[in-house]
């Protein structure tokens, strides 16, 4: 009995030795990745490349990082081509009748852009033919959130009246809709495209079964409004944001927080991770874009704005970060002036 309560006791202590050395090589490993990245941005800045003649809302990547787009006020989205550390105009894409509010490229094809207006339609283009869009679906109030499954078959809209409609990308027809009884922000499928995930305004995250869009979960995440939802590109993380200026991070799986802080002080407005998902860039209203390291929540650094940013989006392969903003701060005469010179800009960190 002496013996086998020995042996036990030997191996549950090789066992715990054993899991402290994979803890302190993992701790190793972020501490060297951070000190890189750090090192890294510090010789970043950020510059600006001329796209509208009014204030930009929205900006993306498509799939292979050669293209970026941006949507304005002017009624417009302009792609510009990325190379050498440069922007340079391509295209203009003209259609809309109102303002450019919300776009997102195809998750595959690096030539298919989806662009939403007030003008209450989602219009679908080919780049390679950008004279005209190859689409037009008019859709049932004004879109404030768009989102495309990660096959590419559906495009997942939400307007303001908290009514989700779904858009087959062949047929280019709404082929199904549920409207809500509760504010509804961000949307998102997971990566499996299995289920459906909404943000709300109570501070909730609704995960829903799809296509049946049967409520399966809601999680609490916020002790205000759930304001931004965003899958990281290795399918372990998700991050949410919230008008509480928490930035939440959870585990997929076990669809648990495993990591909130508050390095905030007004609402998240935006978030994005880079392409392995071991950064994540979040924008309030603090007039800075935060930039954090995933596994521990460690900042890297913060990124100075003139205004508070509408939207941020990493490159799909570096650590470049695309942001536009709003064209005026209403706490900073200066930055008010220098916004005058930047209207429309799309901005670059990480060059």
């Amino acid at each position: 009995w002496l013996s086998d309560c020995l042996s036990f006791k030997l191996s549950y202590y090789n066992e715990y030795k054993s899991y402290l050395s994979m803890v302190a090589k993992e701790l190793t490993s972020h501490e060297e990745y951070i000190a890189s990245v750090k090192k890294e941005f510090g010789r970043s800045r950020t510059k600006e490349f001329s796209a509208h003649n009014s204030k930009a809302h929205c900006v993306a990547w498509n799939s292979n990082g050669k293209y970026i787009a941006s949507g304005s006020v002017d009624k417009t989205a302009i792609i510009q081509s990325f190379k050498d550390d440069r922007l340079s105009r391509e295209f203009s894409l003209k259609g809309h009748d109102d303002a450019v509010d919300q776009l997102s490229w195809h998750p595959t094809d690096p030539n298919i852009l989806a662009t939403v207006s007030t003008d209450k339609t989602l219009r679908l283009w080919d780049i390679r033919t950008p004279s005209k869009s190859v689409g037009c679906i008019v859709t049932k109030g004004e879109v404030i959130n768009m989102t495309w499954k990660n096959n590419g078959s559906t495009i997942a809209l939400g307007n303001k009246d908290d009514l989700i409609s779904f858009v087959d990308y062949k047929s280019q027809k709404i082929t199904s809709e549920k409207e809500f009884g509760f504010e509804v922000n961000e949307l998102a499928w997971d990566n499996m495209d299995t289920n459906f995930y909404l943000t709300s305004g109570s501070g909730t995250i609704h995960i829903l079964e799809y296509p049946s869009l049967v409520e399966l979960m809601v999680l609490p995440a916020h002790t205000a409004h759930c304001i931004c939802l965003k899958f990281s590109p290795d399918k372990r993380h998700f991050a949410t944001g919230g008008a509480d200026a928490l930035i939440n991070i959870w585990d997929v799986d076990e669809l648990v927080c495993l990591k909130s802080y508050s390095r905030l002080e007004w609402p998240v407005r935006t978030l994005s991770f880079n392409h392995d998902g071991s950064l994540l860039a979040a924008g309030s209203e603090d007039l800075v874009i935060d930039i954090s390291h995933v596994a521990t929540g460690e900042k890297i650094t913060t990124i100075s704005c003139n205004a508070f940013p509408f939207c941020c989006s990493w490159h799909p392969s570096q650590n470049v970060l695309a942001f536009v903003t709003d064209d005026k701060s209403k706490h900073n005469e200066k930055h008010s002036r220098d916004s005058d010179k930047t209207t429309g800009c799309v901005k670059l960190y990480g060059l």
